[in-house]
């Protein structure tokens, strides 16, 4: 019974830190003392095993992803650094307008992370230049804001196959799946949130628009708005588009090669590379966004003037998100410890729900309670993955539907990425969480759905 209590006040502490604004390094740690104490655990299994370097402890799965959050950071310094992210920008603005604000704003954002740009790099390339879109246009704040949050952190992040996000990397890598699992599931489900999420926003657009609502600035703005960043010696936006698609491209190709019978593992030259790239989910998309950071310094000369400044800023931007996400999960590490955890595990499994909707709902809950998608889902694939595969579903569709559910819970009000957005917008919850609870927790919920129909349909 108190271990139990323990749980719940534990899972409270973390979730009322995170909304203060407490470091989620801090609240983590705090947390897992709360929930191992009241649990009978003693203060080195906890701070030494369970949170730091059991199967789910924070140092175990910052040591297996360190080179992927270090290559993916340091790409997007480098395209940030170069101007190459503004001028993609710029090109899209150009062609569409600010009348299409919102879908200029999905569309960069999700051209961006696809191609291996970091969350965090995105949002500072698109908010200053959004604001000159929100003043022309009279877009709300916070519509902009939800725009941002789709196109950034939904569909490309979860569901489209061959993203080297790191919630697809975690569930190729602990499934022994590739990139592109669960092909059409993942696109039946991106589909349904780039088109369901950018309905709702030009929806509510109109609405706004009825009833005299429209751009307001704030302090942030102005502070923003001067680190725009001049684009004179940027590169063309042709040039700027070649390291995303050598990025995807590098991931991309070893599988068309593989899927289409023109190469395999023992093809003479090649045929090495290809097993590397099949068998290795976590190097091989770090490779590919080595080689992305090559090619900016190839193509971008006013980059290659300042090159080891932006490897060493990219080094250091690596360090936080990988150490917070690892946080969480060290947390989570504790969690999977208590009795009270262990009969969630079995209430999952005794669910009369057919194996895909449980999984969905358990990474879901999951992901909920710690606030992040990449938390919650190796916390579910290192606890539930094999139950799961016992019951007879495929490991490519566990893969796509576990990252697609993950990715929808995680945006409740105590999310890390949801309060970090906000802050950088100097927007309140009460402002526009709302939006961004449409966006980025009801349609992907909707999208899982509808993944798993199509899963049912194409892999029954």
């Amino acid at each position: 019974m108190i271990g139990n209590l323990g749980l719940l006040l534990g899972l409270g502490a973390l979730i009322l830190m995170a909304l203060r604004g407490v470091n989620i390094l801090i609240a983590a740690l705090l947390a897992s003392l709360i929930v191992g104490f009241s649990n009978g655990l003693a203060a080195d299994s906890i701070l030494l095993n369970h949170f730091a370097f059991g199967p789910l402890g924070a140092f175990s799965f910052a040591g297996q992803f360190f080179v992927l959050f270090l290559t993916g950071a340091i790409f997007g310094k480098m395209m940030a650094a170069s101007g190459a992210t503004t001028s993609i920008a710029r090109a899209v603005i150009d062609r569409l307008g600010a009348e299409r604000t919102l879908l200029v704003t999905i569309l960069v954002c999700a051209l961006l992370t696809y191609g291996g740009v970091v969350v965090f790099v995105v949002i500072f390339t698109i908010y200053p230049l959004g604001i000159a879109l929100m003043r022309q246009s009279n877009l709300p704040k916070r519509l902009f804001c939800g725009a941002a949050a789709l196109g950034a952190g939904t569909f490309t992040m979860t569901a489209l196959p061959g993203t080297p996000s790191i919630q697809n990397v975690i569930a190729a890598s602990a499934l022994g799946t590739d990139l592109f699992a669960g092909f059409v599931p993942g696109l039946a489900g991106a589909a349904v949130m780039a088109i369901g999420g950018w309905w709702y926003l030009e929806n509510q657009w109109q609405r706004a628009r009825a009833r005299g609502e429209g751009y307001v600035s704030n302090p942030q703005d102005a502070a923003m708005e001067k680190m725009a960043p001049e684009v004179r010696d940027a590169p063309d936006w042709r040039l700027a588009v070649v390291p995303l698609i050598a990025v995807l491209g590098t991931i991309i190709v070893p599988r068309l090669l593989l899927a289409t019978g023109l190469a395999d593992a023992q093809t003479a030259l090649i045929g090495g590379v290809l097993g590397f790239a099949n068998g290795q989910p976590v190097l091989w998309p770090s490779f590919a966004l080595l080689l992305g950071s090559a090619a900016s310094v190839l193509l971008f000369s006013n980059l290659r003037r300042r090159f080891m400044e932006a490897l060493g800023s990219g080094a250091n931007d690596s360090i936080m998100p990988l150490l917070n996400t690892a946080a969480v999960i060290g947390f989570g590490g504790v969690v999977t410890q208590t009795a009270g955890f262990g009969a969630f595990a079995q209430g999952v499994m005794a669910l009369d729900l057919p194996p895909l909707l449980s999984a969905a709902v358990s990474v879901s809950v999951v992901s909920g309670i710690v606030g992040s998608a990449s938390g919650g889902l190796q916390i579910f694939l290192q606890t539930f993955a094999e139950a799961y595969l016992a019951l007879g579903v495929a490991p490519e569709v566990l893969h796509r539907i576990a990252a697609i559910a993950s990715g929808g819970l995680d945006s409740l009000p105590h999310s890390g990425a949801v309060i970090a957005m906000l802050t950088i917008m100097g927007l309140k919850h009460a402002e526009a969480y709302k939006d961004i609870f449409v966006v980025t927790v009801l349609v992907p919920l909707i999208a899982t759905l509808a993944a798993i129909g199509t899963a049912l349909l194409f892999y029954s």
